[in-house]
């Protein structure tokens, strides 16, 4: 059994899309995304974790419905948004003969999502791709908008393509899988919605957030939650799909949370949401050293982030770091203009583009961080 809770629509033009809430929807996928193949024909893309998982179920529901399906299987985790990567993954479609009327399917994480788009975004000059994530992170962010991208040894995502899917099919039934730690590390995207331009969904966070995080949690809270963060986004990429402006607030936390990222190696000592949670405290602080925000919003987040057992601050990061590799990190964010760091900072609800920061208060936030 398949069950929809909210379909939420990305008006793109002809690139539009929808973006599939419920239960159970991975059994049944073909029900949801066969009229949009071209010829039956798919290539999975997933991580090992996720095979194990979800694999099986997936294939035998495209197989059953005459849906020819390869599968390319990617060791799990960050470094495999890699050249190296890559290159394996291009070389396996081009070995199975994909068609330009093929279509792939992203099944996995925030880093399959990254990847599989990027392949599909060059192979053959574009085909078309879906996303199916498996992770609260990509489910609320990364599935959603058509970035797509790589890592390099410079810095995340610094290759890439704007590539927007056909379709997102988000299973709820998938959070049961995932480890504690994270559905956290999502977590801390969904909070970021709340503190771009909407207070009054971080106060139904700071009331519900633990439901949406219980163990096997509460339907009804992870789905408003979900379809609430996919609403924000598409609603922001629909004014600015390629990030020429008000995109950038989709940032937030990011040019700080990438940083501690890199200097941890993508090893998984941090991980991506754990980071952009820290970031986020941090930008906090910045506004507070700008006089945009009082120092009392920088401790409501901490105090939120704290009660569902989230990191806040650097120093919980189980690695010793210094100021100036991460500024040199930073140097490197893909959203430098003209050699200067651009933040998204701002008071609560009220996140803002800033590109005339100090670098004296940069490194005072990072220290603050370090040293809490």
């Amino acid at each position: 059994m398949s069950h929809l809770f909210e379909t939420v629509h990305l008006p793109l033009d002809e690139r539009s899309y929808d973006i599939l809430i419920g239960e159970g929807l991975v059994g049944h996928l073909p029900d949801y995304i066969g009229q949009l193949l071209k010829r039956p024909r798919t290539v999975i893309i997933t991580d090992e974790n996720v095979a194990d998982l979800h694999l099986n179920t997936v294939v035998r529901s495209l197989t059953d419905h005459n849906i020819t399906v390869d599968t390319i299987i990617v060791p799990p985790g960050e470094r495999s948004k890699s050249f190296a990567t890559f290159e394996e993954v291009i070389n396996q479609l081009l070995e199975l003969e994909v068609e330009r009327k093929d279509t792939l399917i992203a099944l996995g994480g925030g880093v399959v999502g990254d990847l599989t788009g990027f392949a599909a975004a060059t192979l053959r000059r574009g085909i078309e791709f879906i996303q199916v994530p498996t992770t609260l992170l990509a489910q609320v962010d990364s599935s959603v908008g058509g970035k797509t991208g790589i890592n390099t040894k410079f810095g995340k995502n610094l290759l890439g393509a704007f590539h927007q899917p056909k379709k997102v099919i988000i299973d709820l039934d998938m959070l049961d899988t995932l480890p504690v730690r994270e559905i956290r590390a999502g977590y801390a995207e969904v909070v970021k919605y709340g503190l771009i331009d909407d207070i009054t969904f971080f106060e139904w966070l700071e009331e519900n957030g633990h439901l949406v995080l219980s163990p096997n949690g509460d339907r009804a809270a992870q789905a408003y939650a979900i379809a609430h963060s996919c609403k924000a986004k598409a609603r922001i990429v629909s004014e600015d799909e390629r990030e020429g402006g008000k995109r950038a607030l989709l940032n937030l936390g990011h040019t700080f949370g990438h940083a501690l990222e890199a200097e941890c190696d993508y090893d998984g000592t941090l991980l991506h949401g754990e980071a952009v949670a820290i970031g986020m405290v941090m930008a906090l602080d910045l506004a507070h050293l700008l006089g945009l925000a009082n120092a009392a919003e920088q401790d409501r987040l901490i105090k939120h982030l704290r009660s569902v057992d989230m990191l806040a601050t650097a120093s919980q990061i189980d690695k010793t770091m210094a100021v100036d590799a991460l500024l040199a990190h930073m140097a490197q964010d893909k959203k430098v203009e003209d050699g200067k760091m651009v933040f998204i900072t701002g008071a609560m609800g009220v996140a803002e583009i800033r590109r005339d920061v100090d670098l004296a208060a940069v490194k005072k936030v990072l220290t603050n961080s370090l040293e809490a």
